[in-house]
């Protein structure tokens, strides 16, 4: 009976906390910014402002957008980062990912990098698959396919329009069926280009028609615009040129000037047409022309094929020097974009995509196999799930227990400095005799022994807060030994040293080693120089001075490294468990001379992300 009870109260929490979560992977504003504000970069702020994680993830993905639009790409893939980071402390899921994934994949497309863009495609693909989203699903097929074809991989590209394609029926929203029908034109297209395949250029005409008709009921001037672009290009393959530049002057009247891409592509097409209609001279204004745009839309394909495009016009005016050079030009840009590792690459992806989706499909299997068995044992479980919870309890009275004793170990080491420090204080006021320059060392001392006794209570400080106190604590261990050494508290450039946090006071004993034991007994300068940085997502301490090194037999001062390394040790070890990382420190003498290098290894937290 008891077995039971515990058994629905488990069932009910779970289900709570399911039904929260599903929450708690939306953000409740989204649909009310995203249909008011046409800016991205709007939308961004209102999403930034709420409290929801969500919410701020969707103003990172909205932010990186505008970026995207405007062409400022440096900035980019830091705003998705951010998204993504915030993505995976959560639990929703595949699916979450979808427009982080998205606009990555956009980015990499836009720079060229294809073999990038593929996998973030084929990322994107399983969360639509994830989401059960087919207009997400179709969109990305086409996306893939559009990447298999800069590749030179038509026919694997030509599988996933298919794809798509299957999926049309299913797409009920009129906007995105036209947009669907847009893609689906201009990848059959692509296909008969690469192929010469008469059916996939019938596949394109059809799909365009619709389009077409489809824009036109929409009144969306971008539809029109590429319908009759797809047109043009479908009457270029049957050698119709004049009926060509009908279309195509049909389609700059709905243009959008504001698009350096779609500008580009109609002057590249217009002057296709012209080459074909003997009309040299206004070729090749029409290529210069796209050169400028496509030079503005950063797209370093595109400006590959628009020099192809001149040296085609350069050929046939005689002009074979510009020509060769036009030439060398277009090489230089594909030679970066279609070498055989990129394509090598863009293949593999998709074969390990394919590879990891059969898997999850016998997965599948092998849990609906295993769906009574679990059912059997759910009763098990449950009181399993009793005696688990007892031993979490244990497990966290231990923890709060080494919690306890850490903090008692860092005021343990706070007489120790407080010694030091009063003496260092002491020498000078009987060597100097400077009551001003007293008082003002006592206002140093004061200000440390306050910072060092909150931070017995105070888990974390900022890099800026750390740095500050440690050339406090070194200037007044200079008064100590006057003469001794030098020092150097310095970040990266990178480094945001006023958001990165770190534990409190777990730098101050390795330094303190330097001064007192390491330079003890040197006959020259010593310098204890402390470092902060950032690399692959974790905040990097290097403290290296140049005194006496580990090989020392002092009794005292191996006895203080131990100590304080083990402190130190269990602060980790405490701080592992705590964000599941793998923080870490290792001690060694220097290789290029003298004296002791520390390198610490923390987790990246940041100020700003403390209440997300």
């Amino acid at each position: 009976m008891i077995t039971i009870k515990y058994f629905l109260i488990m069932t009910f929490c779970m289900l709570y906390l399911f039904s929260t979560a599903q929450n708690d992977c939306a953000c409740p504003i989204y649909n009310q910014i995203n249909d008011k504000y046409k800016d991205d970069s709007i939308k961004a702020q209102y999403f930034w402002k709420e409290k929801n994680t969500i919410c701020k993830a969707k103003g990172h993905e909205k932010y990186a957008l505008h970026l995207l639009k405007i062409n400022v790409l440096d900035s980019v893939l830091y705003y998705l980062e951010r998204s993504k980071v915030i993505y995976d402390k959560t639990a929703c899921g595949d699916s979450v990912y979808m427009q982080t994934y998205k606009f990555i994949a956009q980015y990499y497309y836009t720079t060229t990098d294809f073999a990038k863009c593929q996998e973030y495609s084929l990322k994107l693909l399983k969360s639509a698959e994830h989401s059960k989203n087919d207009w997400e699903i179709a969109s990305c097929c086409t996306m893939i396919a559009q990447v298999f074809n800069q590749t030179g991989q038509a026919e694997k590209g030509i599988i996933y329009t298919r794809r798509a394609s299957q999926l049309l029926p299913k797409i009920k929203d009129l906007d995105l069926r036209a947009d669907m029908y847009f893609r689906l034109s201009k990848r059959y297209l692509w296909h008969y280009q690469d192929t010469k395949k008469i059916g996939s250029l019938d596949s394109s005409k059809m799909f365009c028609v619709i389009q077409l008709a489809l824009g036109r009921q929409l009144k969306d001037s971008f539809y029109i615009t590429h319908a009759f672009n797809n047109l043009q290009g479908i009457e270029y393959e049957k050698a119709n040129y004049t009926k060509a530049m009908v279309f195509i002057d049909s389609a700059y009247q709905y243009i959008n000037k504001a698009s350096y891409s779609d500008l580009g592509m109609h002057f590249f097409d217009k002057a296709d047409l012209w080459i074909e209609m003997k009309k040299l001279d206004k070729a090749d204004l029409c290529a210069d022309s796209c050169i400028y745009f496509y030079v503005k839309a950063k797209n370093k394909a595109f400006i590959a094929e628009s020099y192809m495009l001149k040296e085609r016009i350069a050929k046939l005016k005689g002009n074979f020097k510009l020509a060769y050079e036009l030439k060398t030009m277009s090489n230089n840009i594909l030679d970066s974009i279609k070498t055989v590792e990129k394509v090598t690459a863009v293949s593999l992806l998709e074969k390990k995509y394919n590879q990891a989706k059969n898997e999850e499909k016998i997965k599948e299997l092998a849990t609906q196999k295993q769906i009574y068995l679990l059912l059997a044992l759910a009763a098990i479980l449950a009181a399993t799930t009793i005696a688990f919870f007892q031993r979490q309890q244990k497990l966290k009275h231990k923890k709060d227990i080494l919690e306890t004793e850490q903090r008692l170990n860092r005021a343990r080491m706070n007489p120790h400095f407080f010694f030091n420090a009063l003496a260092s204080l002491q020498k000078f006021a009987l060597r100097d005799n400077d009551g001003q320059a007293i008082a003002s060392n006592i206002s140093k001392f004061s200000h440390i022994m306050r910072e060092t006794l909150e931070s017995t209570y105070k888990e974390y400080v900022t890099v800026e807060q750390e740095m500050d106190f440690l050339n406090e604590y070194l200037e007044l261990q200079k008064i100590r030994f006057p003469k001794t050494f030098t020092y150097d508290v310095i970040a990266d450039d990178d480094l945001e040293i006023d958001d990165v946090l770190i534990p409190a006071m777990i730098l101050q004993p390795f330094v303190e080693n330097s001064v007192e034991h390491g330079f003890a007994g040197i006959d020259y300068p010593g310098n204890v120089s402390i470092l902060f940085s950032q690399k692959d997502q974790e905040l990097m301490v290097a403290i290296k001075d140049n005194g006496n090194g580990l090989n020392i037999t002092a009794k005292e001062n191996h006895d203080h490294i131990s100590r304080a390394s083990q402190i130190i040790k269990d602060r980790i070890y405490l701080l592992n468990i705590k964000l599941k990382t793998k923080a870490g420190f290792r001690i060694d003498n220097n290789e290029d001379g003298n004296g002791v290098i520390v390198k610490i290894h923390l987790p990246l937290l940041y100020k700003s992300q403390q209440s997300e």
